[in-house]
């Protein structure tokens, strides 16, 4: 592995996207938490909304202007930094030039995105190229998937070694989403096929796990004794995530699962809820009530500072294996706005500044940073705990 990657850069992290919703609260937390002597720079397509949000951040990083559909722009860019971290989405409209900017030049890559399919090209086409140049191709550092990821991967370290092992995820929040979330989520609904396809795709140029496996199944809905409340299936990125960690760390064991639910306390929640994304699923197929449903959450909006400070999550899992079995927690504040902000900024901290396993390509963030992101978020104010074993 050669790394292009190296002290030579101008910036230790760029922040791509800077000026969007999450992009800004992203900026926030790295002007007020950012090590001394950090070099970095926001980036975007508007000089002039780059130089309000520097003058707000009461100066430190530099100004940088890239469009998103610029392959030659975002090549210098990625070509000036250590590791580049974006907000900007949707990533299969916006995102691809970049990856590929960052893989060629063998510079660390973070980012935000739950979009599957976006996930699923950008390891067919550039996870061969980090590989040659070094770079680390980091997604999903938000809410998706972290906690999950994570969480998952500090469940299996209180686990028996070398015997197969079962964890489940169950999600509970109090929070609203993003209006570039609910377009990603949108445009997923729309890409049935295509996100098929591009699954398809990736299953032909992975490598075979050998002597191992690793799942991660749908599963079916149920009342989850084990948290006493309804658990229904989530088909998110999160668990996808997390069996690619599983697969490529032998720490998960010979033989691993995981499933991943949301955790509904009352029964008729559980029924609205499935109703309510059949709703949203069926109007995406329709391009007329797709465009009515975007105009309702634009992305760059968010809710007040107020709104968030009362919004929480919490990630509850339970691990057995080898005769034991451990309930762990992860849990945090506001999850789709001011939590994803410090989980993508201590990412991109976490791969310019840690002592981190060798790795390259397209990996996870359990891969790439493991232990060391864990205690930087720790750190941070979200907590992983040991609830209980038995």
């Amino acid at each position: 592995m050669s790394r292009l990657n190296g002290t030579e850069r101008t910036y230790d992290v760029v922040l791509y996207g800077a000026t969007g919703f999450v992009g800004t609260l992203t900026a926030e937390y790295l002007a007020a938490h950012a090590p001394e002597g950090l070099r970095w720079a926001i980036a975007g397509r508007s000089t002039e909304k780059l130089e309000r949000l520097r003058e707000r951040l009461g100066g430190g990083p530099d100004v940088l202007r890239a469009d998103a559909d610029d392959p030659r722009a975002l090549r210098e860019l990625a070509g000036r930094a250590r590791v580049v971290a974006t907000t900007v989405g949707p990533y299969l409209h916006h995102g691809q030039e970049l990856v590929a900017a960052c893989a060629d030049t063998g510079t660390d890559y973070v980012d935000l995105t739950g979009e599957p399919e976006f996930v699923d090209l950008m390891y067919v086409r550039h996870d061969a190229r980090a590989r040659e140049t070094g770079a680390r191709l980091v997604h999903a550092c938000g809410f998706d998937s972290i906690p999950h990821d994570l969480g998952a991967y500090f469940t299996v370290r209180q686990l028996p070694e070398g015997v197969p092992l079962r964890v489940d995820g169950f999600v509970r929040s109090e929070a609203m989403f993003s209006g570039g979330t609910f377009a990603s989520a949108l445009n997923q609904f729309a890409r049935g096929r295509h996100m098929a396809a591009a699954a398809r795709d990736r299953r032909r140029h992975e490598p075979r796990l050998m002597g191992r496996r690793a799942q991660a199944p749908l599963g079916a809905p149920r009342f989850a004794k084990e948290v006493g409340a309804w658990a229904l299936p989530l088909p998110t990125i999160d668990a996808q995530v997390v069996q690619r960690s599983a697969r490529a760390l032998e720490r998960y064991g010979p033989d691993f699962r995981y499933r991943h639910y949301a955790a509904v306390e009352r029964l008729p929640f559980v029924v609205g809820g499935v109703a309510a994304v059949g709703a949203v699923f069926a109007a995406a197929q329709v391009p007329p009530a797709r465009r009515w449903l975007s105009d309702r959450i634009k992305p760059g909006e968010g809710p007040s500072a107020e709104r968030r400070a009362r919004s929480w999550f919490t990630v509850r899992f339970v691990g057995e294996g080898g005769g034991r079995r451990v309930f762990t927690e992860v849990s945090g504040g506001d999850p789709g706005y001011d939590e994803t902000a410090k989980m993508l900024a201590e990412s991109a901290l976490s791969l310019a500044f840690d002592e981190l396993p060798k790795t390259s390509g397209q990996v996870t963030t359990a891969v790439a940073m493991g232990d060391a992101l864990t205690e930087r978020l720790r750190r941070a104010g979200i907590t992983f705990r040991v609830a209980a074993t038995r």
